[in-house]
């Protein structure tokens, strides 16, 4: 089949799934797709203008470049600014801002700080092998997607003795953050679409115990077209008819197991952390941390001087409102800055930074209203 035939044959399947929206959607719901992968499909391709009247879907927290709190990123400048180090962390990282006044990672690269950008955690153990004069400081961000590299990036750092690399550890869990929505004062999400990344990891025991725990759907979904319209259809059906279970609308890559070694790896350097949020606070267990074997790799355990973990992870005041679009709680649209004080040549808050931002997909797609 070519490839005109194929996207004719996919829209096809798309708008017959919206269709069943329709037919089987009875009263007002409200769902949440979590990831911002999710959002930024939903979005360009207009996939929410396809629900029934009173079927809302509203965006989640997105990534973890979203929610990295500001004084992390504060506590990452001021690492970077010191003549002996080099700071690495991912692209998006670079640009989000904090909460102290003078921007961002790139801004302290601009003023001769040594701020360098990666695609693999295991490149910060090879700038330490390449300079052993300096001390390296990885600030590892990320889902429970990424944690294992994190993981494998410790393990290989702790078994060469590099005792010039140490961490600044930001590695945030996905279902917590799932159950502070729930619990939080005027919660409005009937239902989940989960990422379907994350449970390629992990697995679902974790969103069964969440079910069972609160009551709500949660369907795994992937990040094309069909795989969300699919998701959506699985929840409202569970809704329509009283149920709360997890389903799995990402057969094709999520198992019910997950990765068991990707799993392993991540469980023997981590633990569960409280950790604050961009926009929420501090989440229980909301975290990784390293295991007591590995803690000599954090940065606050080298850098004497460097503040422990703030103890919040709301947003500066100021006309940016990212925290409660984070929440859910706003669109991007609702932000008396966005498209005009805040854009992704200048952000003023994280989900217009990130890649995977809601901000950035309503900015990058050109939705206003």
């Amino acid at each position: 089949m070519s490839a005109p035939a194929v996207l004719t044959a996919e829209v096809a399947a798309v708008r017959e799934l919206a269709d069943e929206l329709a037919a089987i959607t009875t009263r007002p719901w409200t769902l949440m797709e979590v990831c911002g992968g999710q959002t930024h499909a939903i979005v360009r391709w207009g996939l929410d203008q396809l629900l029934p009247s009173g079927l809302r879907l509203i965006h989640g927290p997105g990534c973890p470049v979203c929610v990295t709190p500001a004084a992390t990123i504060d506590a990452a400048r001021r690492l970077a600014r010191r003549p002996e180090v080099i700071l690495c962390s991912y692209g998006d990282m670079l640009r989000v801002p904090g909460g102290e006044p003078g921007g961002d990672l790139l801004g302290v690269r601009a003023e001769g700080g040594d701020v360098r950008l990666l695609t693999s955690p295991l490149e910060a153990l090879a700038l330490a092998r390449r300079h052993p004069e300096r001390q390296v400081v990885f600030l590892a961000v990320g889902f429970e997607t990424t944690a294992p590299a994190t993981a494998l990036l410790v393990r290989q750092a702790l078994a060469a003795g590099a005792a010039n690399l140490s961490l600044l550890a930001a590695h945030v869990r996905v279902p917590p953050a799932m159950a502070a929505i729930l619990t939080a004062e005027g919660n409005q999400v009937q239902g989940f679409l989960a990422a379907g990344h994350v449970c390629a990891v992990m697995g679902t025991a974790e969103l069964e115990d969440l079910v069972e725990r609160h009551r709500v759907p949660v369907v795994v979904s992937g990040f094309e077209p069909l795989d969300l319209m699919r998701g959506l259809v699985t929840c409202v059906r569970q809704l329509e008819r009283g149920e709360a279970r997890v389903a799995n609308a990402y057969g094709r890559v999520v198992r019910q197991q997950g990765n068991p070694a990707a799993r392993a790896l991540l469980e023997s350097v981590f633990e569960p952390v409280d950790r604050p949020w961009r926009g929420f606070g501090v989440i229980p267990g909301g975290g990784l941390g390293l295991r007591a074997p590995f803690r000599r790799l954090e940065a606050g355990a080298r850098f004497a001087d460097l503040p422990g973990r703030p103890e919040a992870g709301v947003e500066p005041a100021g006309v940016c409102i990212s925290g409660a679009i984070l929440q859910g709680r706003a669109r991007p649209m609702d932000c008396p800055a966005f498209g005009s004080a805040c854009t992704p040549e200048h952000p003023l808050g994280a989900p217009m930074v990130s890649s995977e931002g809601a901000c950035a997909a309503y900015h990058r797609y050109g939705r206003r209203g």
